[in-house]
């Protein structure tokens, strides 16, 4: 007994496949063949748009779903961070309320796997009864070389409580440059070895600035928190170029956000040793948009052959969690890339990235990639009207 589609394209992951093709699967999802659409048989379900398999969301925080609508828009990174710091704090029942919702529009919008930063526990009780895939990426932060060992002590509490109660794949994962000190990073370096963990990279010019020159907005903000960074030396580097290094035991990393990240930045990449770490550039485009007001250097990425996957980033910084949503605002950002990349980057890149790739990200024989209709399209462009929802 099989289920079979077909729409006005199919999408594999890969390439987008002509008219009078047909998917089959098992009633499960399982995918068996795609086939003319002569030789599939009856009962064949026809659906009016683009059927692709489900998307991947490579970066989220569903633990301040709770923050929808609570942090202004347009305010630069420094204070935004401020403001989520300052508005911590809601109510359990709150917070397990939004981590749900959160959780059910993504399914909704045909979202089937999540790499998601995780501070606390909150989110497990949800993630143990839902029905995404997930990698749990548990942050680390602390600017301070002397608290450094205190600080990772306290993430691996969160991770050892993630590994005890879920079945989902975890890692630690520091949060970003400007908040990790370098002994706190060399401790990572140790501790992820042959792992896959995250950062936030180049968010903003003064993440920049204070590697280059010590120097800029984030001295505001470790003067309003009170923390001392006297003991902070200038790298008089970028900080991609000042982190990276600092990594060499085979890791894979999700570089989120990379809004300020320069061609001499790549470059510096390219001939950084792979076999010491190797990069996923993850695009967050409104997110930026919500925060910066600013778009990632699409077309640079793409002309130097960067791996590229799509997130939605939070609810703190988002006005929804939505993978197509992202994909319009980059379509409209770099109108000549062609939907079939973006596409890539929402399937079987974002699988790629993280390593789910044997089942999910693609229709290819015994994965069960589940899948997605995308409607009200012009051609092979989405529109403001294009939805996304899950078929199965």
């Amino acid at each position: 007994m099989y289920r079979k589609f077909t729409a006005h394209n199919i999408f594999n992951g890969y390439d987008l496949f002509p008219p009078q093709r047909v998917l089959i699967t098992t009633p499960e999802g399982v995918v068996r063949d795609i086939v003319d659409k002569a030789d599939a048989g009856d009962d064949i379900e026809f659906f009016d748009g683009l059927l692709i398999p489900g998307f991947i969301n490579a970066h989220c925080h569903t633990e301040l779903s709770y923050l929808k609508g609570a942090v202004a828009a347009n305010t630069g990174l420094v204070k935004f961070v401020q403001q989520v710091m300052k508005s911590r704090g809601a109510l359990d029942e709150l917070k397990l309320e939004a981590i749900q919702q959160a959780e059910m529009e993504m399914y909704e919008g045909g979202i089937v796997a999540v790499g998601d930063i995780c501070n606390t526990t909150d989110s497990i009780a949800v993630k143990q009864k839902g029905s995404l895939y997930w990698h749990n990426f548990i942050e680390v932060s602390g600017f301070v070389d002397a608290a450094a060992t205190a600080r990772l002590d306290s993430a691996k509490q969160v991770y050892n409580e993630f590994r005890a109660r879920l079945p989902q794949a975890v890692s630690l994962s520091p949060h970003a440059p400007y908040s990790v000190s370098k002994t706190l990073f060399n401790q990572l370096n140790t501790v992820t070895a042959n792992q896959l963990i995250s950062i936030h990279n180049q968010e903003c010019i003064a993440e920049n600035d204070l590697y280059q020159n010590k120097k800029g907005d984030f001295l505001n903000l470790y003067n309003n928190f009170g923390i001392n960074i006297s003991g902070f030396q200038p790298t008089r580097k970028t900080s991609l170029q000042s982190w990276l290094p600092l990594f060499n035991n085979h890791q894979s990393i999700l570089s989120v956000h990379n809004t300020f990240t320069s061609l001499a930045d790549i470059d510096f990449y390219k001939a950084y040793d792979e076999e010491k770490a190797s990069l996923y550039f993850c695009l967050c485009v409104n997110a930026n948009q919500y925060i910066e007001q600013q778009l990632p250097p699409i077309d640079m990425l793409r002309k130097n052959n960067c791996n590229l996957v799509i997130g939605t980033d939070s609810y703190a910084s988002n006005w929804q969690l939505s993978i197509l949503e992202e994909m319009k605002t980059i379509q409209q950002g770099a109108a000549d890339v062609p939907l079939t990349e973006i596409l890539q980057w929402a399937t079987i890149n974002g699988a790629q990235a993280l390593k789910m790739d044997d089942e999910l990200g693609s229709f290819e024989k015994n994965k069960k990639p589940g899948i997605v209709l995308i409607d009200h399209m012009s051609g092979l462009k989405l529109t403001s009207a294009s939805t996304a929802k899950r078929i199965l």
